[in-house]
């Protein structure tokens, strides 16, 4: 988890997606696969943290400048 919490949204995000490549190999293992599919539920998970954060944040600036 450490390494995700130093990762960026942008970082994460193109680490998911070759991940995603990865997986559409034909040759690739099924032990490779399942850890694969593990790592990249972690990474969707904490792209989608970012994201919900990142909308949370424009939401309050959103409500600030209404009032």
């Amino acid at each position: 988890m450490a390494e995700k919490e130093r990762l960026s949204f942008e970082e994460a995000l193109k680490k998911l997606e070759s991940i995603v490549e990865q997986l559409e190999d034909e040759e690739i293992t099924l032990e490779d696969s399942v850890k694969l599919y593990e790592e990249g539920v972690k990474m969707s998970q904490f792209c989608t943290e970012i994201l919900e954060q990142a909308e949370l944040r424009i939401e309050q600036v959103n409500e600030a400048n209404s009032q």
